[in-house]
């Protein structure tokens, strides 16, 4: 299988690290059950620039699940975690480009990499397939459906894209989608409860 990462022996405890994270993922867990099912992605193939690490993991296996064809590369090379990128190539098949603390050259590869794959959707987390989509590949534009976007700056730079008029497909911004800011919302509200209830004992001990 095309990749590159660091070491497939890691695959072994990267696989804890993926079984554990996805034992938290309990919505996750329904998804991927309903994608494995129904098969909504079959024939599509994704290209993703996350970060490398158990929780994205899981993401990238659920998508499996629906059908996608995958691969993946790094956003940012101080987060790959090289265990993981070791068991999904080994134990999920899934194509991954990430080494934790690649050079700037070496990322640039890896975005290639992916949109080797000639994605029909891009994932991204800071626009950087979406831009190199617009730039050096953009014979490839026209096999794209759409993208993701789940960052500020990504949000910034396609809006710069937009504004200039150069933007030519769609992307959903995740950061500003209203499902973002109700499980925020959702979350500090269990914070708060937590908080009334375990502070003023923690202070009594």
């Amino acid at each position: 299988m095309q990749s590159d990462i660091k070491d497939l022996n890691l695959a072994s405890a990267g696989k804890l690290k993926i079984e554990w994270a996805g034992s938290q993922m309990k919505v996750l867990h329904l998804i991927k059950e309903r994608f494995s099912k129904e098969k909504p992605l079959k024939g599509i193939t994704l290209g993703a620039c996350l970060h490398v690490t158990s929780e994205t993991a899981n993401l990238m296996i659920a998508l499996r699940e629906g059908g996608a064809n995958l691969a993946l590369c790094a956003s940012n090379p101080l987060s790959t975690q090289d265990d993981v990128a070791a068991s999904l190539v080994s134990d999920f098949g899934i194509p991954v480009f990430a080494i934790h603390g690649e050079d700037k050259e070496t990322y640039y590869k890896h975005l290639n990499q992916v949109l080797d794959f000639n994605p029909q959707v891009t994932m991204d987390d800071g626009a950087d397939l979406v831009t190199l989509l617009h730039t050096e590949r953009k014979d490839q534009l026209k096999e794209v459906i759409g993208s993701s976007e789940e960052t500020t700056t990504g949000v910034i730079r396609l809006r710069a894209m937009l504004k200039d008029k150069t933007l030519s497909l769609p992307v959903m911004a995740v950061n500003d989608s209203q499902q973002e800011v109700w499980v925020l919302k959702l979350l500090l509200l269990k914070w708060i409860a937590y908080a009334r209830w375990k502070l003023p004992w923690t202070g009594l001990k």
